[in-house]
């Protein structure tokens, strides 16, 4: 039943709460994605010539990703969250068969196949296997509010490690990391004992050693994820793009460089800086004070999630927020630390600032959930 069909007052019920949104998360929200667009044409518009593309290529292609997301966003809000119950199986299940049709029409790039293209964009499965992880294991632990016992966590993990796995392989090691603090944080949030959690710890840590000892990280991996830790090594081995990003970010000065006017975007000495690298191009143009507005925006964001899950109405919808919330929170530190030299490289996008339709989708529909939840707080 659509809005327009239901009874007056309920049609007046379902205005008045929207006027209840949360205006801080979805202010906050917008100001960043805005901020984005004009980073994304900072960071490309002077390297598009060489590869035949207009200057405003990468820019157009943001905007178009930005207005896509905010629809999804509004869909999801207007929509009690209550389906994720409902629609649970079905998300885990296509997110599975998502990923593994990547290993079969997957366009392949940088060394990864990431992506499936479909037209003149390509989709990227990694980044929903976050929303899609979140929504299982909400409903799968709302289903339980004594507590997880032993084969509910077992069961819970095996689920998981199979898109965990998949996204490895493709290989996308920053998506899988992602993947795994999500449902980390979301298990603890659950009523995780604190036994398990221990045990959950040492896995985590025997599955680590084991990927270095066999080999099943590639040595790239292995470099990128360690190279903040010697960055005094040459400037041409795997600590390049670590010591141009650091670079630029401290010519920025306090006040920056002025907007288009940084030295280290317009020559590109900082490779990918659209995307995993965007924060070296706020930090070089608009300086320290630019960085920390940028940072407080992306703060705020974090602390209206967590105040959604404070307020929701049952397990389900804290859980949910909770998972928009460490989706959130873990980007911001691992892309940001990561170009200041204090993170390891791991690949992961600044959230609504980063290049790339999947991401921009992603973030929103999260910020969607998460309102989806807060709307319905009172009721």
């Amino acid at each position: 039943m659509s809005v327009l069909t239901l009874p007056a007052e309920r049609r007046a019920g379902v205005r008045r709460s929207w006027w209840r949104a949360d205006p801080l998360l979805v202010g906050a929200s917008l100001v960043l994605a805005a901020i984005g667009v004009v980073m994304v044409y900072s960071a490309t518009r002077n390297g598009q010539a060489a590869l035949g593309l207009g200057p405003h290529y990468f820019m157009e292609r943001q905007a178009i990703f930005v207005v896509l997301g905010l629809v999804v966003m509004v869909v999801l809000a207007a929509v009690d969250y209550h389906w994720v119950e409902a629609a649970s199986t079905v998300l885990y299940v296509g997110i599975v068969l998502a990923l593994l049709a990547m290993f079969a029409i997957g366009h392949r790039a940088l060394g990864a196949t990431r992506w499936i293209n479909i037209g003149p964009f390509q989709l990227q499965p990694s980044a929903f296997a976050v929303l899609a992880e979140i929504c299982v294991v909400a409903a799968y632990c709302a289903r339980r509010p004594e507590g997880l016992e032993t084969r509910d966590l077992l069961k819970i993990l095996f689920l998981q490690a199979v898109p965990i796995i998949l996204v490895v392989k493709q290989p996308d090691l920053g998506s899988a990391i992602v993947l795994g603090v999500v449902l980390v944080v979301m298990l603890i949030m659950a009523g995780l004992p604190n036994r398990h959690l221990v045990a959950l710890v040492l896995a985590a840590a025997l599955a680590a050693f084991a990927m270095i000892h066999f080999g099943l990280l590639h040595h790239y991996q292995l470099e990128r994820l360690t190279s903040f830790l010697h960055q005094n090594q040459g400037a041409q081995s795997t600590t390049y793009n670590l010591h141009q990003s650091v670079a630029a970010i401290g010519s920025g000065g306090l006040l920056g460089t002025g907007l288009f006017k940084g030295l280290g975007t317009n020559l590109a000495f900082v490779p990918e800086q659209q995307t995993d690298f965007i924060f070296s191009a706020v930090g070089e143009q608009l300086g320290f004070v630019g960085s920390v507005a940028v940072l407080v925006l992306e703060a705020v964001v974090c602390w209206r999630l967590l105040r959604a899950a404070q307020q929701a109405r049952d397990d389900l919808g804290r859980l949910v927020a909770i998972g928009a919330f460490a989706f959130f929170a873990f980007s911001v530190f691992e892309n940001a630390g990561m170009a200041m030299g204090i993170m390891p490289i791991a690949g992961i996008p600044l959230p609504f600032l980063s290049y790339g339709g999947s991401a921009a989708v992603a973030f929103f529909a999260a910020i969607g959930l998460a309102l989806s939840v807060q709307l319905r707080r009172a009721r």
